[in-house]
């Protein structure tokens, strides 16, 4: 069975998955304040992290670190109401990329996407390492019914 990262497309796929989505975020006037003006290689490091997430290559732990995705949600407050807007605008970008859509990925996709940004509002509340989610590592995505997130 191909990875969720070979099923999606590949590197090239995630890209145009992440600019989508991140275009989407940016003009959202619920999630814009979270993200500001935007920054440039903030696709890139999406597309490294999602790639990462399911099966491909470990750009993201090599070149950032899952410290530095903690470091950027603190102090964000992300709340309830933006965090399942996330989700949306997520899953719409899916369709409007024309990412696969059988019910097996999508179900694995948002899996990871309502799992991420739990993890992403927990620490966004954070005013102490121990109230920090306790992943640390990317999490490795598998197809629904294998292991879920490895953390």
């Amino acid at each position: 069975m191909p990875t969720l990262f070979e099923h999606a497309g590949g590197e090239r796929a995630l890209h145009r998955l992440e600019d989508t989505f991140y275009s989407s975020v940016l003009a959202d006037p619920l999630l814009q304040p979270l993200f500001g003006s935007g920054k440039p290689e903030h696709v890139d490091h999406l597309t490294a992290f999602t790639a990462e997430s399911f099966g491909g290559p470990d750009t993201f732990s090599r070149e950032l670190g899952f410290a530095h995705l903690i470091a950027v949600h603190r102090g964000l407050r992300i709340t309830e109401q933006q965090r399942q807007r996330f989700v949306e605008l997520y899953m719409a970008a899916m369709d409007a990329v024309g990412m696969p859509d059988d019910a097996p990925f999508r179900e694995a996709v948002r899996e990871h996407v309502e799992f991420g940004s739990h993890v992403a509002m927990q620490n966004s509340h954070a005013t102490t390492d121990d109230e920090l989610h306790p992943l640390r590592e990317v999490p490795r995505w598998t197809w629904a019914g294998d292991e879920g997130p490895s953390a």
